[in-house]
C-alpha cells in the first residue's frame, strides 16, 4: 500500500487501484502512530485517477529531514578517499566501524524537491553527485511506519577539503528530493530490496549502478532510535539511511542531468540538476 502527497490531496494506491484518502492533515496523519491504519480505510471509498507526475508533492511538510553517513562500504571508501588530502580519511573507518552512527540534519520540509522537480549543484562545487537513498518515514515516537525515496545532493569536493565543512556540502537549496510516494509497511523491508540509479546526459546513460539493503551495515530502526535519543519530532521526520552507490572520482553532475532513483516496492523518484 503507497500514499501519495497530490495538489488534489491524499491518495492511497494498493494493488494498482488508487483512492482519495479525506478529512486529515498530512502532518497529523505523518506523525500518528496510526498512519497505515487510517490509510487503510481509504480502501473502501470511491476510486479516483492514478496521479500523474505533474500532481504528486514531496511527501513532507514541516517533517524535517535527516540523513545517516557511512552506512555502506562503498560509502566508508568515497569519503575517505575525497578528504584524504585534508586528513580525514580515517575519520570515515572509525565511523563505519563505531556504535554511535553518523547523523546530520538534512532539510527543513519547505525545502524539499519533489518527483519531476529541479534538484541543484551549488555554484562554488566542483565534484557534485547524487547519492539514492531509501529514506524512513518516522511517527513521532520515532517508529518506521514507512519508505521512500530520497537524493542526498553531495559537493563531494566541499566536504573533502574540510569535514567541518559537512554541512555546507550537504545544506544548501535544492539539495533534497523525496518521494513519489511513501510505501506504508508495517514489516522491515526485505534484504534483497534493490536500490538503483541512472544519471542520463543528453539522453545517454552517463552512469548507472545498484545497491541492496543487504549491504546497509546499521539497521534503518536503530538508525531511527539514535535520532530521537536527544530530539522530539512532534510531526514525525524522515531519515535517509545512506547510499551504497556512488560514482567513480572522476565523475561530477552536470545542469541539465536527469537523476532516477529507483527502489523496489516504492517506485521511481527522478529530477532534473540545475
Amino acid at each position: 500500500m503507497k500514499l501519495y502527497r497530490t495538489k488534489a490531496g491524499f491518495v492511497v494506491e494498493e494493488n494498482g487501484g488508487y483512492f482519495s484518502l479525506e478529512g486529515t492533515d498530512w502532518d497529523e496523519l505523518i506523525a500518528s502512530p496510526e498512519l497505515v491504519t487510517r490509510a487503510r480505510t481509504a480502501l473502501s471509498g470511491t476510486p479516483v485517477k492514478e496521479p500523474r507526475v505533474g500532481e504528486i508533492l514531496a511527501p513532507v511538510g514541516t517533517q524535517e529531514v535527516w540523513a545517516a553517513g557511512v552506512t555502506y562500504y562503498r560509502s566508508r571508501n568515497a569519503r575517505m578517499e575525497e578528504s584524504k588530502e585534508a586528513g580525514g580519511g580515517s575519520f570515515y573507518d572509525r565511523v563505519y566501524v563505531a556504535e554511535r552512527p553518523e547523523l546530520f540534519f538534512k532539510a527543513s520540509g519547505p525545502r524539499v524537491v519533489g518527483p519531476g522537480g529541479q534538484v541543484r549543484i551549488r555554484k562554488d562545487a566542483t565534484w557534485s553527485v547524487p547519492e539514492p537513498e531509501l529514506t524512513l518515514v518516522l511517527n513521532a515516537k520515532g517508529t518506521i511506519t514507512g519508505y521512500t525515496i530520497g537524493n542526498d545532493m553531495s559537493s563531494r569536493d566541499i566536504e573533502g577539503e574540510n569535514p567541518l565543512y559537512l554541512p555546507q556540502a550537504k545544506v544548501y537549496d535544492g539539495s533534497c528530493a523525496l518521494g513519489p510516494a511513501i510505501l506504508l509497511a508495517e514489516e522491515p523491508l526485505a534484504k534483497s530490496t534493490r536500490i538503483r540509479i541512472e544519471i542520463l546526459r543528453g539522453g545517454r546513460v552517463a552512469f548507472s549502478g545498484s545497491t541492496a539493503l543487504a549491504e546497509l551495515k546499521r539497521e534503518p530502526q536503530m538508525l531511527a532510535d539514535y535520532l530521537f535519543r536527544e530530539n522530539s519530532f512532534p510531526q514525525g521526520a524522515f531519515l535517509m539511511t545512506g547510499t551504497g552507490v556512488v560514482p567513480s572520482d572522476d565523475f561530477t553532475l552536470a545542469i541539465g542531468d536527469v537523476v532516477r532513483i529507483g527502489i523496489d516496492g516504492i517506485g521511481t523518484l527522478e529530477n532534473t540538476v540545475a
